[in-house]
């Protein structure tokens, strides 16, 4: 191509203004930026020392726990769902028969891998009986890739620690989120109500 060539058409640059030359507007929006910063409140804890309290057990999904029952045994049936329906693959069960006469299966083992983990909470909605459910801690840390596999005790153990604090899935589920709404379906099917809405 040539440069008299007359399919090129030539563009000219915009003619930038005094203010603009100087950048001043820019260096006047920054600083106010920066001093807005400067005055307002600090937002900043000592870590450990000091905590918020800004986590909302409601929606926030912190470390796994398995439930137990009435009876203090494990809720799991070891249906597999929870890791079937986990997308980082960090669940791992092994089931065995169960010595009580009410079910089935139940989990030798149970393992989760917190550092695969993406706490996505689909092993919760997935499981059928709440067995597993993803808690309010947020402070999770190991000195070894061994200590953050969690198994059957230590899952446990985070259901004794939070058993109190933390609201039960049927609380959650009444004040709200996906799974309510399923199984608020899946009993207005059950009892034919369901047929009315349609």
């Amino acid at each position: 191509m040539k440069p008299d060539d007359p399919n090129i058409r030539w563009i000219e640059p915009p003619k930038m203004g005094w203010s603009e030359k100087t950048y001043l507007p820019l260096l006047v929006d920054g600083l106010t930026t920066t001093f807005r910063h400067l005055i307002s409140p600090k937002k900043t804890v000592q870590f450990p020392e000091e905590r918020h309290e800004f986590v909302d057990p409601i929606r926030y999904r912190g470390v796994h726990r398995l439930n137990r029952d009435e009876k203090g045994r494990v809720k799991c049936v070891a249906c597999f769902l929870c890791a079937t329906a986990c997308p980082a693959h960090c669940i791992d069960i092994v089931a065995g028969e169960a010595p009580w006469p009410d079910r089935e299966k139940y989990p030798v083992r149970f393992e989760i891998d917190e550092l695969r983990c993406i706490f996505c909470g689909m092993c919760e909605e997935a499981c059928p009986c709440d067995a597993i459910e993803l808690t309010s801690l947020y402070d999770l840390s190991g000195k070894s890739r061994e200590e953050m596999v969690f198994n059957k005790e230590k899952l446990l153990s985070v259901y004794d620690q939070t058993k109190d604090s933390e609201p039960s899935a049927e609380e959650r589920l009444r004040l709200g989120g996906i799974k309510a709404l399923i199984r608020e379906q899946a009993a207005e099917d059950r009892t034919g109500k369901g047929d009315e809405r349609k």
